[in-house]
């Protein structure tokens, strides 16, 4: 990767245009994108594993993650290939969450947004209608990955 971003898929760009973050105001937006940083991951690269500490929720900005969650030995690929905008690593958004239930795998060479979760919690603690809109979202994406999990 070039490691240059363009200007249609800066952090904040990218967060404007991303469903998970819909309703939020630029100054939102902008808060959020202060507490995240870029990084970019190779093909074939894990962001994370099961089991890994639960630090950041990510925005893929740009690039193709495989998402595949599991529980109970049973693996499966519950969201399946994620492209530019998706959230995954949701577990940051969930205080209790002892460790990553899923992986993300980059198919391709790829740039996401690390947003700090206990950073993030702490924003939507302080606004409280940012944190009723992330939390409804971050309720539809549970949903959805369990709901695809189930379907097997």
């Amino acid at each position: 990767m070039t490691g240059v971003t363009s200007p249609l898929h800066t952090p904040f760009s990218v967060l404007r245009q991303a469903p998970f973050f819909t309703g939020l105001s630029d100054a939102q937006l902008h808060a959020i994108t202060l507490i995240s940083r870029p990084e970019d991951w190779a093909q074939h690269s894990r962001i994370y594993n099961i089991g890994d500490p639960v630090k950041s929720l990510y925005v893929l900005l740009d690039g193709k993650v495989r998402f595949a969650i599991g529980v109970g030995g049973r693996n499966t690929s519950a969201g399946d290939v994620l492209e530019r905008g998706q959230v995954f690593g949701w577990a940051a958004l969930v205080p209790e969450a002892q460790g990553r239930i899923a992986t993300a795998s980059c198919v391709t060479d790829c740039r996401v947004l690390a947003i700090d979760g206990t950073r993030l919690l702490a924003l939507m603690d302080a606004d409280h209608t940012m944190g009723y809109r992330i939390m409804k979202q971050l309720n539809l994406l549970i949903t959805g990955t369990f709901t695809s999990f189930a379907a097997g």
